[in-house]
């Protein structure tokens, strides 16, 4: 094994789990992940807009394409919302001071959620107009 092999190895136990264990302990890190977006404002109002609009999708979308697409893009929110809170976490660790580094990254990532809101708002307005209106 490489010297930077068995410094992974050593620095991490976890990377040597192999089979169902690495499956159970992964799942585990996912719901604590889950429950670290949780505490983010931002991503409780998502997640509780989700559960409006997941349902919502079965009614508007007219074949299982459609409802795929807004669901899709509902979860897309959470999705980059979650990376976006790993992404703020990773720059508060680094540290509190200001530095124009850190701030590109947070802005980085407050656009990408800014960019998955706008899709999902189109794709639920042209929706909602061809369901409705056309």
């Amino acid at each position: 094994m490489s010297n930077q092999a068995q410094f992974s190895a050593d620095a991490n136990p976890q990377k040597n789990r192999t089979g169902l264990s690495r499956v159970w302990h992964a799942a585990g890190y996912s719901l604590a992940g889950l429950r670290a977006g949780w505490s983010e404002t931002a991503f409780r109002q998502e997640a509780l807009a989700c559960a409006l609009m997941l349902p919502a999708a079965l009614w508007l979308g007219r074949s299982w394409v459609e409802v795929s697409l807004l669901a899709g893009t509902v979860l897309l929110v959470l999705i980059i919302e979650l990376l976006n809170t790993g992404l703020e976490a990773v720059v508060d660790r680094i540290g509190p001071e200001w530095h124009a580094l850190s701030k590109r990254a947070k802005d980085t990532g407050s656009a990408a959620v800014l960019l998955s809101l706008l899709l999902c708002a189109g794709t639920w307005t042209m929706a909602l107009i061809h369901r409705l209106g056309a």
